[in-house]
């Protein structure tokens, strides 16, 4: 009996242990969709890259605006038209919680505009986002953006 409560045990904590794997992959390619899709978006202007992202009917919550991703396209698009500044992206995650194929996490976006390699301009947001499990991999819902003052 004792073997067999022993079995069982270590049964359990291993399951357990694997769902606690799982959870904490899943929380690490949510912060790393956050990153890679900002790079890879915003930093490049990159329109070609949405869909590698966003899902079709992905929406932005920009300060009081409500962008698709026809929006988010044009806007990138009509900005290769104007000197090109250089974006780095800075993050700090404040929360992230993944349940099945769903997930949200809150995070702190600090973007750094320089041109020349000299600093023109910085920005910081208080973001919010929604991401969904594809057949592709974890791509953005939604996204909230609220502008910071900033620090």
């Amino acid at each position: 009996m004792k073997r067999l409560n022993s079995i069982i045990f270590t049964i359990f904590f291993t399951a357990m242990s694997f769902g606690q794997n799982s959870i904490e992959t899943n929380q690490l390619h949510i912060k790393n969709l956050i990153v890679e899709s900002f790079d890879e978006i915003w930093s490049e202007l990159n329109s070609k890259n949405i869909e590698k992202y966003y899902t079709k009917d992905f929406l932005l919550l920009e300060d009081g605006e409500v962008w698709s991703n026809k929006t988010i396209s044009n806007y990138l698009d009509n900005a290769l038209e104007k000197p090109i500044s250089n974006r780095v992206n800075s993050f700090e995650f404040i929360e992230v919680k993944v349940a099945n194929d769903r997930a949200w996490i809150a995070y702190k976006n600090q973007a750094t505009f320089s041109l020349d390699n000299k600093i023109v301009r910085t920005a910081h947001w208080l973001e919010s986002a929604a991401a969904i499990l594809t057949e592709n991999g974890w791509k953005l819902e939604m996204l909230h953006s609220t502008r910071m003052k900033n620090e």
